[in-house]
């Protein structure tokens, strides 16, 4: 028998709970679009924060950035490199990293082999058409002072000289967080994985660890690291460092500007590719992003231990990155 409806329920408690439904079910679409809250993560997203408004991308998209602006940093090419070859590459490919297009057309910056941009693995690796693109850049001459549009098509030679432009201010956001220019300005929500046990490797780190080191100086170069042994470290202290899942990359002197630039560069670069390499934490400058509450992003970090000013526990002249 079918039940009956109350004969307590009024109308206008029905008509409320009949709105309340649809309002609860579109916030909770907004809150899943946004990457989530608290600890309940929604859809994976990076969220970068800057003068004229933010910017949203997805995994996929902000790990491209981060290529296209280390490449950058690794020949010394200014923060309007990075602008230029972001606003490019988000017009020609979305900032991903296509097996095709136009003609024969293929990655980021849809490079055509036929065109003497190289063979067709070589464009789709990320890092080779990064370069390929900057050599291009760089020979253009008085290519800092040009238009993003301007400078762009220069390399491209587009059908569309005009395109590149309205991606130009989102490029310049990108680009200053990727940089290092604007701190904790770059957040990604990622789904957390569980904590496992590893045996240490004979550096003092686990395998995950190492990856995470490995892909760091690949893309880095060798950087001053600390917080590891072999055979494993013991602080008085419980933390990763004793389970070989945490590494310490210094910047000295921390009071220098660039070695600040330098520290959140690297720090926005971890938080980018924080799902390919299991990164659960990063500590950097009284902040801290955790995979576990990455809806929040990046908060305000004290050390339990010790001087609450001292730069070391702070975390000032060094970031603290660990794996799960």
């Amino acid at each position: 028998m079918a039940d009956r409806p109350s004969r307590f329920r009024s109308p206008l408690l029905a008509g409320v709970l009949a709105l309340a439904l649809p309002l609860a079910l579109v916030a909770g679409i907004v809150v899943w679009w946004n990457g989530g809250i608290g600890s309940i993560v929604g859809r994976e997203v990076c969220t970068v924060d800057g003068p004229g408004g933010t910017v949203q991308l997805d995994l996929e998209q902000i790990s491209s950035a981060s290529t296209i602006a280390v490449v950058a940093r690794k020949r010394g090419l200014p923060t309007r490199a990075v602008t230029v070859g972001l606003a490019t590459a988000m017009q020609e490919s979305e900032l991903r990293n296509l097996d095709g297009g136009d003609h024969d057309s293929a990655g980021l910056f849809q490079q055509r082999p036929s065109q003497g941009w190289g063979s067709f693995d070589q464009v789709t690796d990320p890092i080779y058409a990064s370069e390929a693109f900057y050599s291009a850049l760089i020979a253009v001459g008085g290519w800092q002072q040009l238009p993003v549009t301007v400078a762009a098509q220069t390399v491209q030679r587009s059908a569309y000289p005009d395109a590149y432009q309205q991606h130009a201010e989102e490029a310049k956001t990108i680009a200053a967080a990727l940089t290092g220019r604007r701190g904790a300005a770059l957040s990604c929500t990622v789904r957390a994985e569980e904590e496992r046990a590893q045996k240490l490797d004979p550096t003092g780190l686990t395998p995950s660890a190492t990856t995470l080191r490995t892909a760091m100086e690949d893309a880095w170069g060798t950087q001053s690291l600390g917080g590891f042994a072999p055979g494993g470290v013991q602080r008085a202290n419980p933390s990763a460092h004793n389970e070989g899942r945490a590494i310490d990359v210094f910047f000295e002197p921390y009071t220098d500007p660039q070695m600040r630039h330098h520290g959140w560069a690297l720090a926005h670069w971890l938080v980018a590719n924080a799902d390919q390499l299991d990164v659960g934490i990063i500590i950097y400058h009284d902040k801290i992003w955790s995979a576990r509450r990455s809806p929040e992003g990046w908060r305000d970090y004290t050390s339990p231990f010790g001087d609450p000013k001292d730069p070391t526990l702070r975390h000032l002249d060094h970031i603290h990155v660990e794996v799960v």
